[in-house]
């Protein structure tokens, strides 16, 4: 014990201060390191939802129109005009391609809108997108005797017109119609990053539009 003290009596007074500043020194900056793991402690969190931004929902809805479905068909018409020495015939071959579709740009506001983690879209009705299906350049004349004006050529191709309307502008085909639109737009709207989604028809509008 003697010696100890002996040895600590030849080391200056001021190494043991030195020595003590140190220790505190290291007591702090223990404390501090602790102080900042706890209150300061980096946490990361996981935002997976994706959101449609204004300028994606431009883009789809300059698409404009969308065609789901296209039906070709043929019409044999015909007309007759009576006379007292005989009658004449007109028979035309009309051929048409009938388009069914949406227009993107009668959507109605907010048609595009999240409902949870579900991207639900609302598209205006399907319909016919061009009133002018018939192909004049390919319309034939099958039979033809006497002579016929353009307004009785006329007549044929409006007539021609409604019965390819009333043929081809059916519940079935409307219905697959609207089966092929939910199944593509369903695919757009994957490939934008959105699994779940749910894509119906304006009732509003597709009601109005029977009333018309």
């Amino acid at each position: 014990m003697s010696k100890l003290r002996t040895l600590i009596s030849f080391v200056p007074f001021r190494y043991w201060l030195y020595l003590a500043l140190a220790v505190v020194l290291f007591v702090v900056v223990c404390v501090a390191v602790c102080r900042c793991e706890n209150d300061n402690s980096l946490s990361v969190v996981s935002n997976d939802k994706i959101e449609l931004t204004p300028n994606q929902i431009q883009q789809i809805e300059a698409i404009g129109e969308w065609e789901f479905l296209a039906i070709d068909d043929e019409e044999l018409v015909d007309t007759v005009k009576y006379g007292f020495f005989g009658d004449d015939k007109l028979v035309r071959i009309y051929f048409g391609t009938l388009r069914l579709g949406v227009n993107l740009r009668e959507a109605r506001p907010r048609w595009l809108s999240m409902q949870g983690d579900t991207l639900c879209a609302t598209l205006p009705p399907v319909k016919l997108l061009d009133n002018n299906f018939i192909d004049e350049a390919r319309t034939k004349s099958f039979f033809s005797t006497g002579t016929w004006s353009d307004a009785d050529r006329d007549h044929l191709y409006y007539k021609a017109n409604a019965m390819m309307r009333k043929r081809c502008l059916t519940p079935t085909n409307m219905a697959l119609a609207e089966e092929n639109a939910r199944a593509q737009f369903t695919s757009l709207l994957r490939s934008l990053g959105f699994d779940k989604t749910k894509v119906v028809f304006d009732e509003a509008q597709t009601a109005a539009k029977k009333e018309r």
